[in-house]
């Protein structure tokens, strides 16, 4: 797997990063994120505004992150979830796939330097008109651990079922029920046989460095924020054949989505990145950017 930084740059990076995450500290934050939930957004912004400590935090996805792109069948609708400022654009998650307008169902496990569980959210692809960046937008979510979004604040678990997880024959289930919403994802994925293909670097890299919030999670302070990561982590995933895939039920972004998806990718490797504790304008705009970015952080860390 090619890497944009080397080899010992890499590891003293992914040490750096699993390095911010603490079992302990997490905990600690968990009773405190939902003692802020019930303040008034107001307060809970102020907070935000004005928070101190370290900017930074680890934020590791575990292995067999697992994704779907579903294509829009209601582009109005669609079209309705993005902040201003933003137009949808087709897409593949795969390099030389056949670009659609989509909507891509992410499933995870995560530790962070504040959270650690897992989540389901829904993105849609767009492009950001001010900047000319791809954009991941992320218009709805389920999580079984604490949350931040501008639209709703702080929040906790909203999950009544949270299984992101694989079994010894290969397989990748997911079993994502909201406790506070109509939202379901059940599907499992067949591994074996599964070819590593290149992703799209397009999504995949300049998406990841701006990343906003749309549909429910909206709000009118907020900004795009970009991740610090190796973008060797993104060049390359399991390309999952859609005929080993059953979606048992999916109930995110209902009416907006086609009902099978039209491509699967699941990453068999841990991903490590850094980003802001809370969204902040990233001044990274490319790979040249990001891999500086990396190699001073990675040096920072001994």
């Amino acid at each position: 797997m090619g890497s944009s930084v080397g080899r010992a740059e890499l590891r003293r990076w992914v040490t750096h990063t699993e390095g911010k995450v603490t079992p302990k500290d997490v905990g600690k934050l968990y009773a405190r994120a939902e003692s802020l939930a019930r303040l008034p957004r107001s307060v809970q912004q102020w907070i935000v505004d004005h928070a101190g400590g370290d900017p930074y935090l680890g934020f590791v996805v575990e292995p067999y992150a697992f994704f779907l792109a579903h294509e829009l069948i209601d582009l109005d609708a669609a079209r309705a979830w993005l902040p201003p400022d933003y137009v949808l654009v087709p897409a593949s998650l795969f390099a030389n796939g056949e670009p659609r307008y989509a909507a891509i169902l992410g499933a995870f496990t995560v530790h962070t330097s504040v959270f650690w569980g897992c989540r389901v959210e829904l993105y849609l692809v767009a492009e950001n008109t001010r900047t000319g960046m791809l954009t991941w937008v992320i218009c709805d979510y389920e999580s079984n651990t604490i949350n931040y979004d501008p639209g709703d604040g702080f929040s906790g678990a909203t999950t009544s079922r949270a299984v992101v997880t694989t079994t010894h024959a290969g397989e990748v289930i997911v079993d994502v029920r909201s406790a506070e919403r109509a939202n379901q994802l059940t599907v499992t994925a067949a591994l074996p046989g599964a070819p590593m293909r290149a992703l799209d670097a397009r999504l995949w890299i300049e998406g990841n460095l701006s990343v906003d919030y749309g549909g429910r999670l909206m709000a009118a302070e907020s900004v795009p924020f970009g991740l610090i990561f190796d973008p060797g982590e993104m060049t390359q995933a399991l390309d999952v054949p859609l005929g080993g895939v059953a979606v048992e039920r999916n109930t995110f972004g209902a009416g907006l989505l086609a009902s099978s998806p039209f491509e699967v990718a699941c990453f068999p490797y841990a991903q490590h990145f850094i980003t802001t504790s809370y969204p902040q304008a990233s001044p990274i705009v490319d790979e040249a950017g990001l891999v500086a970015a990396v190699r001073t952080l990675a040096a920072e860390a001994d």
